[in-house]
């Protein structure tokens, strides 16, 4: 029997290393989105208060911290789940907030999460399919986001009506713009690590719904 001799080109490797940070990344968002439904769950059922706003900064950037430097670990796998964990619970007294100040809070709860899974998944599917660089929204995206952050920081202070939806809009936009550049960064090779591209993307998403539940809240108005 003739001997057989097969190799591997680097488009091969880059192509079998790109669908493997693809595929372990998708996965650990599912069960992450997932264990971050069920803590919210828990929050809304037991009633839990809201952190306040500095405890929850504390949380936030203290676990995505500590998420980076365990990437490389399996504890960063478990840091991954603290923190998003972390969020779901936050989300409890918000949606708790909306079931009792709204009529039709339920449904707009549904709606907002019915909305933020089809934008993800058509944003998602957009840039696997068209295998678009979007490294070039870069700076736009940052600048975005500072501003965004600045104005919402403002909006604690001055009560411009209209302002609210303004900044919902703004960290919508922003939030999808981030979502084409996190996947585009896994299939471009500019990110290999599966761990910090499902916090990103879970960020997003997490952006992503509680704009979306914000605007839908503001156009239904209260009881």
């Amino acid at each position: 029997m003739a001997n057989q001799s097969y190799t591997i080109t680097a488009a091969d490797s880059s192509s079998l290393a790109v669908n493997r940070v693809l595929r372990n990344t998708y996965l650990l968002l599912s069960l992450t989105l997932i264990f971050s439904a069920l803590v919210a769950g828990f929050a809304m059922v037991t009633n839990a208060p809201y952190p306040g706003i500095i405890l929850t900064l504390v949380g936030v950037y203290g676990l995505m911290f500590l998420t980076y430097r365990l990437r490389n670990s399996a504890w960063g796998l478990l840091s991954t789940f603290a923190f998003t964990g972390f969020m779901g619970y936050t989300l409890g007294p918000i949606l708790n907030m909306v079931t009792s100040s709204y009529a039709n809070g339920s449904s707009i709860i549904m709606m907002a999460l019915g909305g933020t899974g089809a934008i993800f998944l058509g944003l998602s599917a957009y840039a696997l399919t068209t295998r678009k660089d979007f490294s070039f929204m870069t700076g736009f995206l940052v600048v975005g986001t500072l501003v965004a952050l600045v104005v919402m920081v403002l909006g604690f202070f001055l009560h411009i009506p209209g302002l609210q939806l303004a900044i919902s809009g703004l960290f919508m936009l922003l939030s999808s713009g981030w979502i084409l550049w996190q996947t585009s960064a896994i299939i471009h090779g500019g990110e290999r690590n599966y761990v910090l591209a499902t916090i990103g993307l879970y960020v997003q998403i997490y952006n992503l719904f509680v704009s979306l539940l914000q605007i839908l809240s503001i156009f239904n108005g209260r009881e």
